[in-house]
């Protein structure tokens, strides 16, 4: 019963390090973290999904791959891959 375990341990230890070898777990956060510009009306009275769809439609070039509403002062910042 051990050795199942360990060599159980040992498949699941292995494919985690191919993963992260290959960059198959970086996250959306880490990929699309350059600031872009602001989109939308000041303060955005929509949610994130709607900053999103206002970034898209307005910087396709180069293009938009996050939206988030942040501050206190609610704006829509867009984000692009760097």
């Amino acid at each position: 019963m051990a050795i199942n375990l360990n060599s159980i341990s040992f498949s699941v230890l292995l494919v985690v390090l191919v993963m992260a070898s290959t960059e198959i777990l970086k996250t959306e956060a880490q990929t699309c973290s350059t600031f872009l510009d602001e989109c939308g009306p000041e303060p955005f009275l929509g949610a994130n999904a709607d900053c999103f769809n206002c970034c898209k439609y307005t910087y396709e070039s180069p293009p938009a791959c996050k939206g988030l509403v942040e501050g206190s002062d609610k704006h829509c910042h867009c984000y692009q891959n760097p």
